[in-house]
């Protein structure tokens, strides 16, 4: 123990001496929660819809008020001809286009049903998709005045009964910010040492490779939960997303997740011969897939089997359900051991091909 005391305290001087990584640890997440806080968001408002009223009568204006009142839709240029709509859509001023034939007012003044016709650019396929859904409510309120549905649905959101996105994204893009801190500040750290020759004048010292590896990876998991605190008020007071579960909770689970990240950044020293290979490697290997496959940005029930089965080996994406569920759910351990369990054996398998990789690369 006290020789393990020694390369910790020796690490952590290395961190205090760098004047500029401690700006990247502590400052850097504040940003980057703070920036993709604000980016990471699936909420569609002020949708740009076209519109081409043919029919110019009061009924046609009422429809077209209707839209303006709503908050998902910003009227952003009217036009006399389909032509002309087809132009907005393709030059991107427009991502819906609403035309009203000749004939509406007079259908609807009969007591027919009125037909219109609703256009979107498929080339954004999230807002396409989300402003054709918010169309059509519009246009069920617009024909199903004074209408009595035969079912009346009464439906609850539970959790997050608002629907907003940045409850569900900000926890997630916090957990992106401790994986590449925690991964990229372990690879460079141990490839740091072999670029500046010091390795080998730690190789002649009585230190085991056990004792390298847990000096180590200590000082970086006390850095991560550092960063879990000086990022954690950004949640909670800038972006309000509410801590219904326990602090303790979340610290608790948060270890097994940073030995997965550890275990990855041992590994990716091993695999590099510089810093900058280390850096690249962790972005394009062992990051990105991590966010593509982790539920973060894309669901994992609408990817293929192949693809969904490759996600099991994916620490993010158990993290994630982790904080999604001490956050929003107020869930604890009973219900999260599935996930606590899985981040534990991937972090153990993770970190004994490391530490093997490591012994090997020392001999």
């Amino acid at each position: 123990m006290r020789t393990l005391l020694v390369i910790l305290v020796k690490e952590l001087l290395q961190l205090r001496r760098d004047p500029k990584i401690l700006p990247i640890l502590f400052i850097a997440p504040v940003f980057q929660l703070l920036i993709l806080g604000y980016a990471a968001t699936t909420d569609i408002r002020n949708v740009e819809l076209a519109v081409c009223d043919l029919d110019r009568s009061a009924s046609s204006r009422q429809l077209v008020q209707r839209f303006e009142a709503s908050s998902y839709f910003r009227v952003t240029a009217r036009v006399d001809s389909q032509a002309g709509l087809d132009a907005l859509l393709q030059g991107g001023v427009a991502r819906l286009g609403l035309t009203i034939p000749a004939g509406f007012g007079a259908d609807r003044a009969s007591g027919r049903p009125g037909t219109v016709q609703l256009l979107a650019d498929g080339a954004d396929a999230m807002t396409g998709t989300a402003g054709m859904s918010y169309a059509n409510g519009v246009l069920r309120g617009e024909s199903g005045e004074g209408v009595r549905p035969l079912v009346e649905l009464q439906p609850i959101v539970l959790y997050n009964p608002d629907l907003t996105s940045r409850n569900y994204m900000v926890p997630s893009v916090l957990a992106m910010i401790i994986m590449i801190m925690t991964m990229m500040l372990t690879a460079m750290a141990v490839v740091r040492e072999s670029e500046v020759g010091t390795m080998e004048q730690l190789l002649v010292t009585p230190l085991t490779p056990t004792h390298l590896i847990i000096g180590k990876l200590i000082p970086y998991a006390l850095v991560g939960l550092a960063e879990v605190f000086s990022t954690l008020p950004i949640v909670l007071f800038w972006f309000k997303v509410p801590l219904r579960g326990s602090l303790l909770t979340l610290l608790l689970l948060t270890l097994p997740f940073m030995l997965c990240t550890l275990g990855l950044g041992l590994l990716i020293s091993t695999l590099s011969n510089t810093q900058q290979q280390a850096m690249m490697l962790t972005a394009f290997v062992f990051i990105m897939p991590q966010i593509y496959l982790s539920g973060f940005a894309f669901p994992i029930q609408n990817m293929p089997e192949v693809f969904q089965l490759v996600t099991y080996l994916v620490p993010l994406r158990y993290y994630v359900v982790i904080l999604r569920g001490v956050f929003l759910k107020g869930v604890g351990v009973g219900v999260l051991w599935p996930q606590a369990l899985a981040l534990v054996v991937l972090g153990t398998a993770i970190l004994a091909l490391a530490r093997l990789r490591f012994r090997r690369r020392l001999g």
